[in-house]
């Protein structure tokens, strides 16, 4: 199997497994417990806030952990709503992840009023626009580090700016970019930020909400004093263990993502040259180093991907929360792509374990498949 879908999901990193697996047989004490074996459990997790507070760039106390990025960026969103009673406006991009787009509906239909802010054809995030939409009423900004299809960086600290300057708090959604690109919540002016472990090779089920000190939020989860009372409920220390190791991990591991971005910029070069009707969406701005999302004109992504995965290469056709929608894709609508190209479009998201040798029997097979695909005429064309 050659798995091209890091940007869905990434394989549990055996050192975060090896250093979860103590914490579910012998170590097994409740955190919240005022004996040896609670302390010890209390202690896993005193180290783990530690380490994902070293990879986000924020002190310890301002994490919080939760089940992933979904919570997380529930408990940011409807925290804000409750806090600040005053303000019942949100503004946010019209790129932003199917669990963002989500709690914006949330938001309307609690009363409150929404912006989404549009990106150019390269799916970068138009800033005049952003400036114009935050007013005195605008509760919060919410803005992705990177977008979780095109993979293309979003200015965050120049929204933050903008965002402050009008007395908006500020919410990244850093899922995406976490362990892919380096991280600082403190630089970036962020007052709330969002990961999720699964998302760089840490455990699934675990994530991270990180609340700036001095903002105030009421918890999600209802339930005990964990987490300072900020999520309630027996803390998940396998998992934080797992996810603190993970994080260790992709902290130290950054270097090699410029290893990661010279076989994908190899793939893209190789793809240009060797198929015609190509397009790579978002090629010129700055992008995640893992990821491209390609458009074929004259056939559409599934079958590329089903005939890809016959094959055992594991692409997606975009959001892996959003699949089984043959339209294209909200992000690929947002950068205006032509129909022809973003019906064709592909997501290729390269990790830490990829190597040319697996990118080389990629290419090897992807030229041919395209063609097949092409001259079959079951499938729209690049006329479209």
């Amino acid at each position: 199997m050659i798995y091209l879908d890091h940007n869905a999901t990434t394989p549990l990193d055996p050192e975060a497994f090896e250093a979860m697996r103590p914490w579910f047989t012998e170590r097994f004490g409740n955190a919240s417990s005022a004996y040896a074996l609670g302390h010890l459990s209390d202690g896993a997790v005193v180290a783990a806030r530690e380490q994902v507070a070293a990879l986000v760039g924020c002190a310890p106390a301002e994490i919080v952990f939760t089940s992933g990025g979904t919570e997380s960026l529930n408990h940011a969103v409807k925290g804000v709503w409750e806090a600040v009673p005053a303000k019942r406006h949100l503004v946010t991009t019209a790129v932003e992840h199917p669990a963002v787009r989500a709690l914006v509906l949330w938001w309307k239909g609690q009363g409150g009023t929404a912006t989404d802010v549009g990106v150019d054809g390269e799916g970068r995030l138009d800033l005049a626009a952003l400036e114009v939409a935050v007013r005195p009423d605008t509760a919060l900004v919410a803005v992705m580090a990177a977008n979780n299809e095109s993979g293309v960086l979003f200015p965050v600290a120049e929204a933050a700016g903008i965002a402050k300057s009008k007395g908006a708090l500020f919410l990244v959604d850093a899922t995406q970019a976490m362990g892919k690109v380096p991280m600082d919540a403190m630089a970036w002016g962020a007052d709330l930020l969002c990961l999720s472990g699964h998302k760089f090779h840490g455990p699934k089920g675990t994530g991270a909400l990180m609340i700036r000190r001095g903002v105030r939020l009421k918890p999600l989860m209802l339930g005990g004093s964990q987490e300072r009372g900020r999520r309630g409920g027996t803390e998940n220390v396998p998992g934080i263990v797992g996810l603190g190791r993970a994080a260790d991990l992709a902290r130290l591991g950054l270097p090699d993502m410029e290893r990661v971005r010279g076989l994908r910029d190899e793939l893209e070069a190789r793809l240009r040259a060797e198929v015609p009707e190509v397009r790579i969406h978002g090629a010129n701005t700055s992008r995640l180093p893992n990821t491209s999302l390609v458009g074929f004109a004259g056939l559409e992504g599934e079958a590329l991907q089903l005939r890809l995965g016959e094959q055992g290469i594991c692409v997606s056709t975009g959001s892996a929360c959003s699949t089984g929608m043959r339209e294209p894709s909200h992000v690929l609508r947002a950068m205006q792509v032509p129909e022809a190209y973003a019906i064709g479009t592909v997501r290729l998201s390269l990790g830490r374990g990829t190597t040319a040798v697996e990118l080389e029997r990629v290419l090897g097979l992807l030229p041919g498949l395209v063609t097949e695909l092409r001259d079959s005429r079951s499938f729209r064309g690049h006329e479209r």
